[in-house]
């Protein structure tokens, strides 16, 4: 770098894109990034934090699922549902070969995992989070879920 010539800036809009695409090619997770007193916090499965520097954000992988909510209507009283923690695609197996993860009647655990699903290229297994048993699936195979869109039905023990 010759003497008159500004460093890169870390900050730079490109450069920032650049790391991005490292992060998802190396499958990391987190990369912090100070530049003076600037810093800048790029994290898959969240939001980016910025902190005195104005630039574009990065783009949301993955959330951390979120818990079941009882719901008020009359013919699922008493039951719970898992909703879906990310906006993305609902998988209900592994693969095409493999057998669902979870069918109506199946008793499931707080760690019992009852489908995948897809954001920006990340395959989240989502737990139930509650214990019981699957008294509904309302999501079909390969559908597109919303953040918060009930994808099961549990009638808790």
């Amino acid at each position: 770098m010759s003497k008159g010539a500004k460093p890169k800036d870390v900050f730079d809009v490109a450069r920032i894109r650049q790391i991005i695409e490292l992060m998802e090619q190396h499958e990391l997770v987190e990369v912090d990034l100070q530049e003076g007193e600037e810093k800048i916090k790029l994290k898959r499965g969240g939001a980016v934090q910025m902190v005195g520097a104005p630039t574009a954000a990065a783009p949301v992988a993955a959330a951390a699922p979120q818990t079941a909510a009882t719901t008020p209507a009359d013919n699922t009283a008493g039951t719970v549902t898992i909703n879906a923690p990310m906006v993305g695609t609902f998988y209900a197996k592994a693969n095409p070969e493999s057998p669902t993860f979870v069918k109506v009647g199946d008793r499931v655990s707080p760690d019992t995992v009852v489908c995948i699903v897809e954001a920006m290229k990340v395959f989240n297994e989502i737990p139930a989070e509650c214990s019981g048993t699957i008294v509904e699936i309302l999501v079909g195979d390969q559908q597109p879920v919303d953040f918060g869109k009930p994808m099961f039905r549990v009638q808790p023990d």
